[in-house]
C-alpha cells in the first residue's frame, strides 16, 4: 500500500515513526475478508523494510476493532481449498506481525472477537478504551476459535484462554487487562492519546535494539531455560556490537540525549 493514501479497506499514514494502519471495513466491523487480510500483510512487510516506520499501530474504524473472519464471505465460499487458504493466509498473517522488527500496538475500541480477538493477542502490546469487549466466539456458533487459540494461548494463561474459549463469553476491557490480554485501559476519549503518547515513546528508542529485543522476546521464549540463557546472551552480545549501543551508552554517561543511527 500507499502511506497516505487509503486502499479499499485500509487506511495507512506515518507520523513521527509510527505507522497507524486502521481496518478500514467499518459497515462490517472491519470484519477481516481477504481482501482486507491481503492489504494488510502488504502495510506489514512494507512497514519492516522503510526506516521511517519504527513503531506499527493496528486500529479499527468505527464503532469496532475486528468482528473476526467474514462470516458471509465464507458462507458464499463453502469449497475447503478456498476456506483452508483463507485460515492459512490469517495465520501468515497474524506470524508476521510476531516477526515483524517493528513493536506492534493494538489500539481497541468496541469489539475484538474471534479473528479480531487473535489480532489483538498477536499485537506486541494493546491498549484498550474502557468500552471495549473481546470473546472467541466460535463455540456459540458450531465453529470452535482453533486459530485465536493459537495466539490467544500465547497471550495469557491456559485456564482464562480456556475460558474465553469454552464459554464463548464476553469479557470486558477491566477483564482482559487482569488476563493480560490489554496492556492498558484508557477511558474511550483517551484512547488515542494514550496510544500516541505509547508508540513516540516506543518509536524514540534505538531502532535496532527494538527489532533484536522483540525477536529475542519471541524466540526465547520457546526454548528451554538454559538454551534461553545462551540464545539471549549471543543476542546482548550482538546488540553490545552495534553503533548504537555505544552511542546509548555514551550518551548516558555524558548526560545527553542518545542520536540513533539504526547499526
Amino acid at each position: 500500500m500507499v502511506f497516505g493514501a487509503e486502499t479499499a479497506e485500509l487506511a495507512g499514514r506515518i507520523a513521527g515513526g509510527v505507522a497507524w494502519l486502521t481496518l478500514n471495513r467499518p459497515d462490517a466491523r472491519n470484519a477481516l475478508s481477504a481482501a482486507l487480510m491481503t492489504d494488510l500483510q502488504a502495510a506489514l512487510d512494507a512497514c519492516a523494510i522503510d526506516p521511517a516506520v519504527r513503531v506499527v499501530v493496528i486500529a479499527g474504524a468505527g464503532s469496532a476493532f475486528c468482528a473476526g473472519h467474514d462470516l458471509r464471505e465464507l458462507r458464499a465460499n463453502p469449497s475447503p481449498a478456498f476456506q483452508a487458504a483463507l485460515f492459512a493466509q490469517c495465520s501468515r498473517l497474524m506470524t508476521s506481525i510476531v516477526r515483524l522488527p517493528r513493536p506492534v500496538i493494538a489500539r481497541v475500541q468496541g469489539v475484538a472477537t474471534a479473528a479480531g480477538c487473535q489480532l489483538v493477542a498477536s499485537c506486541d502490546l494493546a491498549v484498550a478504551a474502557r468500552s471495549a469487549r473481546f470473546a472467541t466466539p466460535g463455540v456459540n456458533i458450531g465453529l470452535f476459535c482453533s486459530t485465536p487459540m493459537v495466539a490467544l494461548s500465547r497471550a495469557i494463561g491456559r485456564k482464562p484462554a480456556m475460558e474465553m474459549l469454552l464459554t464463548g463469553d464476553m469479557i470486558d476491557a477491566e477483564g482482559a487487562r487482569a488476563f493480560g490480554l490489554v496492556n492498558r485501559v484508557v477511558p474511550d476519549a483517551d484512547l488515542d492519546t494514550a496510544v500516541a503518547d505509547l508508540a513516540e515513546r516506543i518509536a524514540a528508542k534505538s531502532p535496532l535494539a527494538l527489532a533484536i529485543g522483540k525477536e529475542a522476546f519471541y524466540r526465547q521464549a520457546e526454548l528451554p531455560l538454559d538454551d534461553a540463557y545462551a540464545y539471549a546472551a549471543a543476542a546482548m552480545t550482538r546488540n553490545m556490537a552495534a553503533r548504537d549501543a555505544a552511542e546509548g551508552i555514551d550518551a548516558f554517561l555524558e548526560k545527553r540525549a542518545p542520536v540513533w543511527t539504526g547499526t
